[in-house]
């Protein structure tokens, strides 16, 4: 799949690569920091036509030259710019030491600014491409301006930010605004970076869609529509129930039905022509008095459900929310092997000292197996995957989904899809009020319901997400998790 060119997601490298082969091509280099930096200042002036003075904070490198520029266009708008500077500028390389020989601005060392009210402070220290810990007096300056409150614009991103991961690297700049080149890097989306970054502006400085996709990775994106809708069954003039498929749920036992019940309303919204909500025998009546347009059949241990999974039609399955961890839940599972599963909650939980047993019961064929972790379920089944620092949450996402040979969805306010394709999508339209009890069971039903109808298990997950994130959005802060099923949309 070729993601549209407005979703991908350019990691520092990446972008690196598309700068050489942009002046490789015959593009002059300086025009595009020309550009970039002539869009800073632009910004500048049009968000904050108030300011009484910006100041200009450049690094050694490329993101340092994009400031001088940025500082000179201001200077010739009339403003009134200070311009601070990192290291000795007279030892700046290429582009970024033409940048500075161009300004007309005489810096002083970083250690000279104090922040003043009134100051609008132009951030062109790092950028993306940082990748070790801020230098002590980066520190200190950042600590200045953010306990000061003054409105920071970043170039590129937020200085102390890893451009990667998101991760902050020792302090970070909190900023109101960032101005970005061509695409959005995954730091712009992942957190804590996406926290950091204010208003984000994604600025085009001329370099042809051909460089910046032969050199970006075609599997990274944002999730989007763009990315899964054609994979997502419609319903056509002449679909029924069953060409919807069925979807079954399974139930703990009396005094834990809630969470299945809501994975089985999350399915029905989502549009799987029939739910049936699977129950042991003691909590049988519990569900019925609570149940009108769900089905409810009993299954008491793995011979019942070896029995009723003669009927072929039972294509979908969601095991996990409220059933209880344990055996149960393994031998449950393991006899799912050759259908279509979302496992979620509890039956993650149950294989955490035996996760390569369920790896390889589903490591045949064509991905059937969709696992929704939190932080803690992903350490649980990927403890060494976890562990390594040096990867990003789309690195351990995507290592996740090769050994599993599942659709991960690992979950968070930045949820990552992961397939073991490789394809990645960071989601990015979740409210923080999703943040309550129930609402991952929701997100595991509308996943299961996509599956049933047929949508292949990295798309329903995709899609699962980005629908849950815009019920969210639709039910408002404060929501519960009736609220948010109540507000789920089909496609």
């Amino acid at each position: 799949m070729m993601f549209p060119l407005a979703d991908l997601l350019l990691t520092p490298d990446a972008m690196s690569r598309v700068d050489r082969a942009a002046a490789a091509s015959g593009i002059g280099s300086y025009g595009l920091m020309e550009k970039a930096g002539q869009a800073v200042a632009a910004a500048a002036l049009r968000h904050f036509p108030e300011a009484l003075r910006y100041v200009v904070l450049c690094g050694p490198g490329n993101n340092g030259g994009d400031g001088y520029v940025a500082a000179r266009a201001l200077r010739q708008a009339g403003a009134d710019v200070q311009l601070f500077h990192l290291g000795e500028p007279q030892r700046l390389k290429g582009d970024a030491a033409r940048a500075f020989a161009d300004c007309p601005i005489d810096g002083a060392a970083f250690g000279g600014y104090a922040p003043m009210t009134g100051d609008v402070v132009i951030d062109a220290i790092f950028g993306a491409g940082l990748s070790r810990p801020v230098p002590d007096d980066v520190v200190a300056i950042i600590g200045r301006v953010n306990e000061a409150g003054i409105p920071v614009i970043a170039v590129d991103l937020p200085s102390g930010l890893d451009g990667r991961s998101g991760h902050i690297l020792g302090a970070a700049f909190r900023v109101v605004r960032t101005v970005t080149f061509m695409t959005r890097k995954p730091g712009h989306l992942l957190l804590p970076g996406r926290d950091l970054c204010g208003e984000l502006e994604v600025f085009d400085i001329g370099i042809p869609d051909r460089i910046v996709r032969a050199h970006a990775d075609r599997l990274l994106a944002e999730n989007k529509p763009a990315q899964w809708q054609a994979a997502i069954p419609s319903a056509g003039v002449e679909t029924h129930k069953y060409k919807r498929g069925h979807l079954v749920v399974f139930s703990g036992g009396p005094n834990a039905t809630g969470a299945a019940r809501m994975s089985a309303m999350g399915g029905l919204r989502a549009g799987a022509g029939l739910v049936t909500i699977a129950s042991p025998s003691e909590a049988l009546g519990v569900n019925a008095s609570l149940l009108t347009s769900i089905m409810l059949h009993a299954v008491d241990d793995e011979a019942a459900l070896r029995k009723w999974l003669t009927d072929q039609r039972l294509s979908t399955f969601i095991l996990g929310p409220g059933f209880g961890a344990g055996e149960k839940a393994r031998q449950f599972c393991l006899a799912l092997a050759d259908r279509h599963l979302v496992l979620d909650a509890d039956g993650i939980t149950s294989f955490r000292d035996e996760p390569q047993r369920l790896f390889d019961a589903f490591a045949e064929g064509p991905t059937r197996l969709v696992l929704t972790p939190h932080e803690g379920e992903f350490g649980r089944l990927f403890p060494d995957i976890a562990a390594d620092e040096t990867l990003s949450k789309i690195d351990k996402a995507k290592a996740a989904a090769r050994r599993a040979h599942a659709a991960i969805i690992y979950k968070g306010a930045d949820s990552v899809i992961a397939a073991p394709d490789g394809r990645a999508l960071i989601n990015a339209n979740a409210p923080p009020w999703l943040a309550t009890a129930g609402s991952g069971d929701v997100l595991a039903g509308i996943v299961g319901g996509l599956m049933a109808q047929g949508a292949p298990a990295f798309e329903a997950a995709a899609a699962g997400v980005w629908l849950h994130g815009l019920a969210g959005q639709h039910a408002g802060k404060g929501l519960t998790a009736e609220d948010l099923v109540a507000a789920v949309k089909p496609l």
